[in-house]
């Protein structure tokens, strides 16, 4: 994950609680940050991806690699090349120059089998929200999720979307292994496991498609700006999935818009 921007000069057309934005944040000698807003929200995320893809189409002399978040975008740079002040001045002249992108990011279908290995936490979901096994797939199953951000882990998404009835706190004690595909709830926001490894989040299920396959050519399967729905799946569906993806024949199914 990127470090944690120190505020910079303050700049820009919106004023949130005395703060204007965009703004730019330090963080350290070799990256700054500009931040859209103080708030997640889709408008915000909008922007990020406006000025990434206007930098990685007209790219400004020193940047080195850039790094879009839920509200703002991290810039690492050359320092032998161009000073700090002198970017951050021009990614701001860059942000009012450019619109908000367009939703232009793919639609797609991931199916899940609910329940499986990650039992407990469906049961306990249903029971915290008083409700049925049955009714939480309902409710997970409906929604459109936006990936607002990869991060954390190779190709690990960051979805919002997630009804409201289904946002439930992380565990108070992390499990030490999560495996790759499975669904998760933390907060507000659900996910998808890209890698193996340890979590707090409370999972209900998981997807044949794996997010991060260093042997693919894209080796991240989805991208920030990207929507995908769920579609609940039963145990014989998952094992056939799980077999033509270990033999590469697999295709996510992508929902024209």
């Amino acid at each position: 994950m990127p470090v944690t921007p120190r505020p910079g000069p303050r700049s820009g057309p919106e004023t949130i609680n005395e703060i204007s934005y965009p703004r730019i944040l330090r963080c350290g000698d070799r990256a700054i940050g500009i931040e859209f807003s103080d708030t997640v929200s889709e408008a915000a995320n909008l922007k990020v991806l406006s000025l990434d893809a206007s930098l990685a189409a007209e790219p400004i002399d020193g940047i080195l690699e850039t790094i879009p978040t839920y509200r703002s975008l991290t810039v690492i740079y050359d320092p032998k090349t161009v000073r700090g002040a002198s970017l951050g001045e021009q990614l701001l002249q860059r942000a009012a120059q450019d619109a908000a992108a367009p939703d232009t990011g793919r639609l797609l279908e991931f199916p899940v089998f609910y329940g499986g290995e990650h039992q407990a936490d469906f049961d306990e979901i249903a029971e915290l929200k008083n409700t049925t096994a049955a009714d939480v797939i309902a409710l997970h199953s409906s929604a459109e999720y936006r990936v607002y951000m990869i991060g954390f882990a190779p190709g690990f998404a960051y979805l919002g979307g997630l009804p409201e009835i289904l946002h439930t706190p992380r565990l108070a004690v992390p499990r030490q292994r999560i495996e790759a595909g499975a669904i998760g709830i933390g907060g507000r926001q659900s996910s998808i496991n890209s890698v193996p490894g340890p979590s707090g989040w409370r999972f209900i299920g998981r997807t044949p498609f794996k997010l991060f396959d260093p042997a693919r050519t894209e080796a991240f399967l989805l991208k920030a700006g990207d929507r995908i729905t769920f579609r609940s799946i039963d145990i014989d569906e998952a094992r056939e999935l799980d077999e033509k993806v270990a033999a590469g024949t697999a295709e996510l199914k992508e929902i024209a818009r």
